[in-house]
């Protein structure tokens, strides 16, 4: 199975950009696949609730002050909304790193879940919104269809919603369904802290109110600092200062805006602390570090 999944995704990248390096989208909201013949440096970004398997070279994800592994035929599931590095520590010619991601679709999840005979119970306690686990059998089927429909945008429409349920369905009665259902249950920890995620989200420019954001996720300010490092490991306001500072670059890079007019509109007061945090977080100044981005583009 690995072999033709592996075979089906090469073709892919072939037919669209002559067996190159990159990440490629598809004709599938959501899905994209990557690959690299050799190592890359940490890319910071925002990690959407996904489903992302490696098919060969391995794949290093660095959350705050934690750092997790996962390698060939390993899925890497996100339950909620984080920022993150990812690097790629495993890739060559020879064995380049392949592998893909699929967004996850809450509200057939959500609909799958509620179709389910003897449904998951949620696993006690909140633990990180982020695990691996080894790809089964099932899964790895569904993917290689989905990625068989990208030759023929026509069936897309009519044969993706199926194969997305199924997904849904193998990873709610897989090994760790009980964490996965905690992203699709209304009045679960999880949920909750992703509702007060969003708001953190739809105003990172603004100052960070605990107690707004606990009232969003229906919980007491200690409860929800709690419940929210432990999903995330990072403290609100550590949150939202990497959601700034991810912004800030996204538009420098752009060319929407320079060093002072980036860090004023995602909220600094001080141009200064901006390039401090920035560097701290990227590793260098931010210009030099946009001028290399952009080079690195071209």
């Amino acid at each position: 199975m690995s072999s033709a999944l592996k075979d089906a995704i090469t073709q892919f990248i072939e037919a669209n950009d002559s067996g190159g390096d990159g990440v490629f989208s598809t004709g599938i909201d959501g899905l994209h696949i990557m690959r690299s013949t050799e190592p890359k440096m940490p890319h910071a970004m925002i990690y959407r609730p996904a489903l992302c398997v490696i098919l060969q070279g391995a794949k290093q994800l660095m959350l705050n002050d934690r750092v997790i592994d996962y390698a060939e035929m390993q899925a890497l599931i996100i339950s909620i909304e984080l920022p993150a590095a990812g690097r790629v520590t495993q890739a060559s010619v020879e064995k380049p790193y392949m592998a893909i991601s699929l967004e996850f679709n809450v509200g057939m999840m959500r609909e799958v879940m509620e179709q389910l005979e003897g449904p998951p119970k949620p696993t006690g306690g909140a633990q990180l919104g982020i695990f691996v686990e080894n790809l089964g059998d099932e899964l790895a089927d569904c993917l290689l269809r989905l990625t068989r429909l990208l030759s023929n945008p026509s069936a897309i429409p009519v044969l993706y919603p199926a194969i997305m349920r199924e997904i849904c369905f193998w990873l709610l009665t897989g090994p760790n369904g009980g964490e996965v259902c905690k992203l699709v249950l209304p009045d679960g920890q999880t949920r909750r802290i992703a509702d007060a995620i969003r708001l953190l989200r739809d105003n990172f420019a603004e100052p960070v109110r605990i107690e707004q954001l606990a009232a969003a996720a229906r919980m007491s300010p200690s409860s929800f600092h709690q419940h929210f490092k432990t999903l995330t490991s990072m403290t609100p306001l550590q949150y939202q200062k990497q959601m700034r500072l991810l912004e800030a670059r996204r538009l420098m890079v752009a060319g929407h805006a320079n060093v002072e007019s980036a860090a004023y509109r995602v909220g600094y007061e001080s141009a200064s602390q901006f390039s401090r945090e920035y560097a701290r977080m990227f590793g260098t100044p931010p210009k030099r570090d946009v001028t290399e981005m952009r080079m690195a583009a071209e």
